[in-house]
């Protein structure tokens, strides 16, 4: 089937194709030409994006033309072929064929036509848009572009942690810092970089507070900064360049949704950064920081130093810490602690006096845990968090609705146990033989 419908669009294109000729008033576009044509115009213009089998688009085409031709030196018309040129569609949300917008003072902001399929609907379309853009300009709002620099700290959305770059800053601020840079390189004029504009700078906030300022967002003005554009191979808008310490810069060839970008930035982040701190509950400070910090917090309780000796306890502390370092981008917090020293706190958590070693995920937000049900190993405890990590799996409250009392107490040597030292009883004095004639 699949088949058959691609050779049926063949066939139809074949016999369609060229909807708008060189001789037509209505003007091709296609991403070569777009940002240069409309995007950096002062013109009004009104778009089609279209289909050339498209059966809407083929009735539309000669209103089309006629439309164009009325309008000839008042408002530009243009039509892009959105089958063939799929990616210049998808950046202006182009679902369905055709799909008309008007491209007015502010050609960020393209207004959809709602109005009808003639020449005389759509010529008085334009002539009203005009009438607007007129106003605007007669009033002082050009609705035109802003400098790069003003339009990133003035222009929608908040801006404020993206780190705009220049020829002079770069080398100090970039090269040699130890935190791992994505540089986004702009033209002011350029559409792309517009419509990146407001998802870069919500991912720039984002990404500052999950990696703690370890990767930072920037943007270098390329039009203005010429010597880094030259120096990077600057060919196109927006071009973004990932920056590590030691290593030479490689492209981010990545979505361009704020998700995409702060995913990316969380690699980077994980690749870099040391394995979260395995701490031992000592103290309540040290379980309330750290559960307080982090969204979830790892605690395990392991067996009595005496019932595993130093070895033992390390074997397990190093599953921990292999584990820690592949969720270090989930960013939890570990602890643990000797059983029976933290009673409340297993009480609290269900687990209380037996099979050691246990392990719970704490959210200390919503109070509640999810206990691992399998082995204390790698490949169980990686089953365990790989879940948890997914939202899945079985939660309960914390017993009381809050942390128990945590009791204070020596950190671990890093020995084995030694078992407690009793009284020596001093015998010499006792006749044993007059107790046993007493019991008698």
């Amino acid at each position: 089937l699949f088949f058959v419908v691609g050779t049926v669009s063949c066939t139809l294109f074949l016999a369609v194709n060229g909807l708008y000729s060189a001789s037509d008033d209505v003007i091709e576009l296609t991403p070569a030409n777009f940002n240069k044509e409309v995007i950096q115009s002062e013109s009004l213009w009104l778009v089609e994006f279209y289909a050339p089998w498209c059966g809407h688009c083929q009735r539309l085409t000669p209103e089309w033309k006629k439309a164009a031709t009325a309008l000839k030196g008042v408002v530009k018309v243009g039509a892009v072929d959105a089958d063939k040129h799929q990616s210049l569609g998808g950046q202006y949300g182009v679902r369905g064929f055709p799909t008309i917008k008007i491209f007015g003072a502010n050609k960020n902001k393209a207004e959809d036509y709602q109005g009808g399929r003639t020449s005389d609907a759509i010529v008085d379309a334009a002539l009203s848009a005009l009438r607007s853009l007129v106003k605007e300009r007669l009033s002082g709002r050009s609705g035109g572009y802003s400098s790069g620099k003003q339009s990133r700290e003035s222009g929608g959305g908040d801006k404020k942690d993206v780190i705009e770059l220049t020829d002079d800053s770069f080398d100090k601020n970039v090269i040699n810092s130890d935190d791992v840079w994505m540089v986004e390189f702009y033209a002011p004029w350029c559409g792309h970089c517009k419509n990146l504009e407001p998802e870069w700078a919500a991912a720039a906030t984002e990404v500052k507070e999950q990696t703690k300022g370890k990767v930072k967002l920037a943007a270098v003005d390329a039009t203005v900064n010429q010597m880094l554009a030259s120096r990077y191979g600057i060919r196109g808008f927006p071009t973004i360049k990932i920056f590590q310490k030691g290593e030479d810069p490689v492209d981010y060839d990545g979505g361009r949704t704020r998700s995409d970008i702060i995913a990316r930035a969380l690699d980077l982040f994980s690749d870099n950064a040391p394995p979260p701190e395995l701490l031992e509950i000592i103290s309540e400070d040290v379980l309330k920081s750290t559960c307080d910090a982090h969204q979830l917090c790892i605690i395990s309780v392991l067996p009595h130093i005496l019932d595993t000796g130093a070895s033992g306890r390390n074997s397990y502390l190093d599953v921990m810490l292999k584990m820690a370092e592949k969720y270090k981008k989930k960013m939890w917090g570990w602890l643990w602690t000797e059983a029976g020293a933290q009673s409340d706190l297993e009480s609290s958590l269900g687990i209380g006096g037996f099979g050691y070693p246990a392990m719970a995920a704490i959210n200390a937000r919503k109070m509640k845990f999810a206990l691992l049900k399998g082995s204390f190993s790698e490949q169980g405890i990686n089953e365990f968090l790989r879940e948890l990590s997914v939202g899945r799996g079985s939660t309960a409250p914390v017993g009381g609705g809050a942390f128990p009392k945590i009791h204070s107490v020596e950190p671990w040597d890093g020995k084995d146990g030694e078992l407690p030292v009793e009284d020596d009883i001093d015998l010499s004095d006792v006749d044993l033989d007059d107790l046993g004639k007493d019991e008698l």
